[in-house]
């Protein structure tokens, strides 16, 4: 007799990366205790010995199977499969595609992994989210020509977090910190002051905010880092380097990451 799992399992299986079947998983299961199933995503399955696999792992625990297969003879030998052996198995791409086949009067293409060869809109995303970890903290101030907005600021007011959330929304996003003992990059003062953002923090803020980071790292908190007197000399030079640019300046002392990206998109969007 099989030993069971501890945790009931949901393989995931797809003819792609697996992405939409897991979040359709992820969605129904957080109507109940999520802690309490185990997901496991099995991609790029284009062969019914990958599916017969599944289907003997399935078998030895207790466990259901997700699946987003576009080929007619893989969807089939899963579901024939799943039912001899008594698993439930659930089809989340087969009846949408059986629909729109009625719906455009002619046959699928049946080729995997087609919304990410087609979705201009998915290109942009992961091309915005390469740019931020490229052009991260300053790292190639040439991006800063080809960024949609430049973020600017000293140590800690959000200048990656925020980069990466626009880089999702497909904004190209580069940023900058600022630091009194170092010049910023001259290409800074050549782009378009709309492009920049500039970011402050009142000092209090800052203090509590550093403070938690040097613990974290496990250093003294009374480091110069985050010491009052040296924070409101960054602050001040930021806002001199700021006002030279003559650039917008968001105050993120009581500000999400979401609602600064929301002001910075508002601001992006205005013709």
């Amino acid at each position: 007799m099989s030993q069971r799992s501890e945790k009931p399992k949901v393989f995931i299986v797809s003819d792609s990366v697996g992405e939409t079947a897991e979040l359709v998983t992820k969605a129904a299961a957080s109507q109940f205790d999520m802690s309490q199933i185990e997901l496991r995503r099995i991609p790029y399955v284009d062969d019914v010995v990958t599916i017969n696999e599944v289907i003997s792992m399935a078998k030895d625990t207790e466990s259901i199977i997700v699946f987003t297969l576009v080929v007619p003879e893989l969807r089939e030998h899963l579901l024939t499969e799943a039912k001899k052996a008594n698993i439930k198995a659930i089809d989340i791409m087969g009846p949408m595609i059986d629909g729109l086949q009625l719906l455009f009067k002619q046959p699928p293409r049946f080729r995997p992994g087609i919304i990410h060869q087609l979705d201009e809109d998915y290109f942009r995303k992961v091309e915005a989210i390469e740019f931020a970890v490229k052009y991260d903290d300053g790292r190639d101030p040439r991006g800063l020509l080809r960024a949609d907005v430049i973020l600017i600021g000293v140590s800690r007011t959000s200048k990656t977090p925020l980069s990466m959330y626009l880089a999702h929304k497909r904004v190209k996003a580069a940023n900058v910190p600022l630091v009194p003992e170092v010049a910023p990059p001259e290409e800074l003062f050549k782009v378009d002051p709309e492009k920049c953002v500039g970011l402050t923090i009142m000092p209090e803020k800052l203090i509590e905010i550093r403070s938690e980071r040097l613990k974290a790292l496990g250093l003294q908190a009374q480091a110069s880092y985050a010491n009052l007197e040296r924070i409101k000399a960054e602050l001040a030079y930021a806002r001199q380097v700021m006002d030279q640019i003559g650039c917008q300046v968001i105050d993120v002392s009581n500000k999400a990451v979401e609602e600064t990206a929301n002001i910075i998109l508002q601001k992006l969007r205005k013709p």
